[in-house]
């Protein structure tokens, strides 16, 4: 999962302790210590692992997955969970930063839906499980704007009403990867004169817009303060119950697909319970309540039965008949994200 709001929640309950049965079973007790997104998961989710392990557990939370790989490069250390997007896992693997704790022998394991096993950036799941997936696109307000939304024109081409009221998210990867597919050009980009196009799109653009915020897009949206705003599927949900005018897009040139996964950070104090954790997440009716949290969809089978009424049908769900098929975005090379960062740079001065 920016003008930045950082939330950082400090959990802590206990009760009593129970065992846990994987291949062997672990006696929980002591603490967990999880760097997540904010906004991301219920304290009552938390709350009840902790009353049924008596584990006592703290959460703090980053704004992109550029800022927990570069805080744990720095040597930030203390944190036993994380859960980055599907390209950052496979960043984190190739650079040693995470604990081979081999999901497979947990007992919720055959929970996970098949097509979630062998993935691209952990094929067989030796290091991570599934925490929620989703798309990443943009919201209008419908009452302050009546024209076409789907077509990403409204970010970086705005209509004069819509100037100054546009928030981007605080992302390298999602903006610029945006800006590569409104010029028709490929994502993962390493050809300088198309990235130079984009460079010069963006300086342009970012005249036109509010901010650049990650942590904070929902409430903007919902206080009015943005009428547009790039937007996680989930949190464009949620901000739809709260404002009905709210009307997520499916832009023509196409969005990105992501899938968060929860993971051990290498040298953990507290491995067994992040196994744990790992497992009761694992948990249809866990994993059901994570999803009527957030608003995205389970990596698990079996959730239907514990799911709110809300999310059938739900646009920001159930994409319509005709829209692109989000595009999922593998870690592009180190120069690709040197070039990046240099556009990035930029856009941020």
């Amino acid at each position: 999962m920016k003008n930045k709001l950082i939330f950082k929640t400090k959990i802590l309950v206990t009760a009593l302790a129970v065992s846990f049965a994987s291949v062997s079973s672990v006696q929980a007790a002591g603490e967990l210590n999880i760097y997540n997104w904010s906004d991301y998961m219920p304290q009552s989710l938390v709350d009840k692992f902790s009353k049924k392990y008596d584990v006592k557990v703290m959460q703090d939370s980053y704004d992109s997955n550029e800022t927990l790989l570069a805080k744990l490069k720095s040597g930030v250390a203390g944190y036993d969970l994380a859960v980055p997007g599907d390209y950052m896992v496979k960043i984190m693997i190739d650079e040693g930063l995470l604990e081979k704790v081999e999901p497979n022998k947990l007992s919720n394991y055959s929970n996970i839906k098949k097509e979630l096993i062998d993935v691209y950036f952990d094929s067989g799941r030796h290091y991570s499980v599934p925490y929620q997936f989703g798309t990443t696109s943009f919201m209008v307000d419908t009452d302050k704007y009546k024209g076409d939304i789907n077509t990403l024109d409204i970010l970086f081409n705005p209509p004069e009403e819509l100037k100054g009221k546009i928030n981007m998210f605080r992302d390298v990867n999602e903006v610029i990867n945006a800006a590569l597919r409104y010029k028709g050009f490929e994502t993962c980009n390493s050809n300088r004169k198309e990235l130079k196009e984009v460079n010069d799109l963006l300086m342009v653009a970012r005249d036109n817009w509010l901010s650049i915020a990650s942590d904070g897009a929902k409430e903007m949206l919902v206080s009015g303060d943005a009428v547009v705003s790039m937007i996680w599927n989930g949190m464009g949900l949620r901000a739809r119950m709260e404002k009905p005018s709210l009307k997520l897009a499916y832009p023509k040139e196409n969005i990105t697909a992501w899938a968060d996964n929860l993971v051990v950070l290498k040298g953990s104090k507290n491995i067994e319970n992040a196994k744990l954790f790992m497992n009761f997440l694992l948990d249809p009716e866990n994993a059901a309540t994570l999803t009527n949290f957030a608003g995205y969809t389970a990596g698990v089978m079996g959730t239907g039965p514990y799911l709110d009424e809300k999310f059938k049908g739900a646009l920001e769900l159930n994409p319509p008949i005709g829209a692109p098929v989000a595009e999922f975005v593998p870690p592009c090379s180190p120069e690709v994200v040197k070039l990046y960062d240099r556009v990035w740079t930029n856009l941020l001065k």
